[in-house]
């Protein structure tokens, strides 16, 4: 599932392309959507609210897409050959200059405006850590609310916070030196907020401005380590390897029912509680 940062680069690259420009053709595969009524209409911006994408015209209607682990948005020139095989394509926006195709997304709506206002699902959203207006205070609030739930298991409750994934979790943690296993009461206020600001800081700084492509954003792999040698990330992915700032073996467990992965190392993040593996 993308994490806050790749939806906002998906957001940020269509709307580069495709914000301003009238839909000239329009096709879906999913038999209760007929898109053929976009055409004519205008892309007025492109949002991600979490991990979901709004793409929003002029009229009030949005596509709503959520690709969790299958899906992806791809962008090609008229007549470019296509990546992804034709069955595979869920949706295709077509504009003057470009065509914007949605593969595999297990999640398509076209939504008017009040439908819209009053989706339960996008409306129950919590604040977005990757948005420049991100409210903390208010996401705070809302983790604290769940101090009952393991703290690794509470920063992946999109309705609390959204944005961060299953990578962001372990590296923040770590970084901040939480255990992920303890719950959301075993720390303060001032814990919260440090674990908050860095998740905002590491989104923040891998939606950068690209140095080298004037105008376009980082695309290369996530990074919250930055060294001249060794891995671009802390813990994710380095189960059974030595801790960059200790030396500890990092220790791999899942969390919560749908059994995500959780990256730590048992030195530098001291138990709170007893992990449940």
């Amino acid at each position: 599932m993308p994490e806050g940062d790749t939806l906002q680069r998906i957001a940020r690259t269509l709307g580069a392309v495709l914000q301003g420009h009238a839909i000239e053709r329009a096709s879906c595969t999913i038999a209760r959507i007929d898109a053929s009524p976009l055409v004519g209409h205008r892309i007025a911006r492109i949002e991600a609210r979490g991990k979901h994408l709004l793409i929003h015209f002029d009229d009030g209607r949005a596509i709503h897409t959520h690709l969790r682990m299958t899906g992806s948005w791809h962008l090609y020139h008229p007549g470019d050959p296509w990546k992804k095989p034709t069955f595979a394509a869920n949706l295709v926006l077509e504009t003057a200059d470009a065509v914007a195709v949605c593969f595999s997304a297990p999640v398509v709506r076209l939504l008017s405006a009040s439908e819209l206002r009053a989706d339960p699902w996008l409306s129950s959203i919590g604040p977005d850590i990757a948005n420049q207006e991100f409210d903390a205070a208010l996401a705070r609030h809302n983790l604290r609310s769940l101090d009952t739930r393991p703290i690794g298991e509470a920063l992946l409750t999109q309705n609390a916070l959204a944005g961060i994934g299953n990578v962001y979790k372990s590296e923040v943690l770590f970084l901040r030196g939480v255990d992920p296993f303890a719950l959301v009461a075993t720390y303060d206020d001032a814990t919260l907020d440090s674990v908050i600001a860095e998740g905002a800081r590491l989104i923040q700084a891998n939606l950068a401005p690209s140095t080298t492509r004037p105008g376009s954003f980082r695309h290369g792999p996530r990074t919250t380590r930055i060294a001249n040698s060794g891995d671009r990330l802390w813990v994710y992915g380095r189960a059974w390897k030595d801790c960059y700032a200790c030396g500890t073996r990092i220790e791999m467990a899942y969390q919560g029912t749908l059994r995500r992965s959780t990256y730590h190392c048992p030195t530098c993040q001291p138990a709170r509680v007893a992990p449940q593996r």
